[in-house]
């Protein structure tokens, strides 16, 4: 007997196994975020046939972890042919019943939670909850962590009171090797962090985050790399800004290039954060600070056209959403990263880099030719300490000149 789900999919028969009471709210999600109706449909299918399928394995609800929905489709691409987005649709559904509640956020499969793994998790909940680090730098930091622990422990049982400082230093040596500088600094920087971790927990355990070896790290080593005015002129120009993704992108790119916003800020902007009254963003800023940053006309008009005439109709809070389905904000900095680079390519245009920075970097350099001092040039770019802003007198080389010493026997 036919089923009809969410008012739009017809199933063979009603949903079985121990997903079936959640196969509308499913649908009801997949048609919020905006996927087509083709797109919900086949979703729903398959979520009913993996639903079938665990009944069948007999696995309980509060039993289904991340690793099913493969061994799921493995047994399904013996009878039907797979679908590209088989994989992603399933991730889809996991992704829903982590936000309904239905199965733990973090779901490590029977058997498969290792000693390191365990210890790895606790050091992640220390880092959210005692220190509230943002979700980034958590990621940064438990990779560095996990091969740490792999590298002293291997697969056995992991006793963080037999670690020794010889421990840690051979880990640093055996790492910095293959890093660049910058890397191998986030990794001692994440040695130190668990280590104050293992310390907080065992205050009897010794104190090895001095044992960690110190990167060299010269303080302003290189000039900012920063894309040109015309560049950036040229850039602007290129956008499409007829396509929703045209009017979106040339209000993300005005953000980077007139305001000097770091992409995290841009990717996590919300409209609470816009005050059309006074002109101005209020932008919480790197270290969770807030700022207030002017609102100009050229900036203003280009957000005002794209919520009027691109933004997709969203439950989410964010400015700036996705051009497809599901039609939500960015998962993070990354994809303003890729708004730039194919906007580049688009262009035609050989910048310095390919990511958001010369923008910051460009304004400051610019603002420096232009007469502003360095304290008005961190005060745009919401600096708190003004070492920070030092390394743009660097590129004022006019101002530099003066002080070069004549090269011995003068110009040959």
């Amino acid at each position: 007997m036919r089923h009809l789900v969410n008012h739009q999919v017809v199933l063979s028969q009603a949903p079985e196994g121990p997903l079936a009471t959640w196969i509308e709210g499913f649908a009801d999600a997949a048609s919020r975020v905006g996927y087509a109706r083709s797109s919900i449909g086949r979703r729903i299918r398959l979520a009913a046939e993996f639903s079938r399928w665990l009944g069948q394995e007999g696995i309980a609800l509060s039993c289904i972890h991340s690793d099913h929905p493969a061994q799921y489709l493995r047994h399904r691409a013996r009878r039907v042919q797979p679908h590209p987005g088989d994989a992603a649709a399933l991730r889809h559904l996991i992704e829903f019943l982590r936000l309904e509640a239905v199965i733990p956020a973090h779901t490590i499969p029977a058997g498969r939670e290792t000693e390191v793994e365990r210890c790895v998790l606790a050091y992640e909940h220390y880092l959210r909850e005692a220190r509230g680090l943002a979700p980034a730098t958590i990621l940064n930091y438990v990779p560095f962590v996990r091969a740490f622990l792999e590298h002293r422990f291997g697969t056995g049982q992991v006793v963080l009171s037999a670690l020794r400082a010889g421990d840690v230093v051979g880990f640093v040596q055996h790492q910095a090797p293959g890093m660049n500088r910058k890397r191998a600094k986030l990794m001692t920087t994440a040695l130190r962090s668990f280590l104050h971790h293992v310390r907080h927990c065992d205050e009897g355990m010794p104190d090895l985050v001095a044992a960690v070896p110190v990167v060299a790290n010269w303080s302003m080593d290189c000039v900012p790399r920063a894309i040109s005015p015309e560049q950036v002129q040229r850039l602007l120009t290129s956008i499409d800004r007829t396509t929703v993704m045209g009017r979106r992108d040339y209000a993300i790119l005005l953000l980077l290039a007139r305001l000097g916003l770091r992409s995290s800020e841009v990717a996590f902007l919300e409209l609470d954060d816009i005050d059309w009254g006074t002109a101005t963003l209020n932008v919480r800023t790197k270290g969770g600070m807030r700022n207030d940053f002017p609102l100009s006309r050229e900036v203003g008009k280009a957000i005002a056209h794209y919520l009027r005439h691109g933004r997709p109709s969203s439950h989410s809070r964010r400015v700036f959403l996705r051009v497809k389905a599901p039609l939500c904000g960015f998962r993070g900095p990354c994809a303003i990263g890729s708004v730039i680079r194919h906007a580049l390519e688009r262009a035609g245009i050989d910048a310095p880099t390919r990511g958001a920075h010369q923008f910051r970097h460009g304004l400051s350099t610019e603002m420096l030719r232009q007469g502003a001092s360095l304290g008005e040039i961190g005060d745009v770019l919401g600096h708190r300490h003004p070492d920070t802003t030092r390394i743009y007198a660097k590129v004022d080389l006019n101002a530099l000149r003066p002080l070069a010493l004549p090269w011995p026997g003068g110009v040959r």
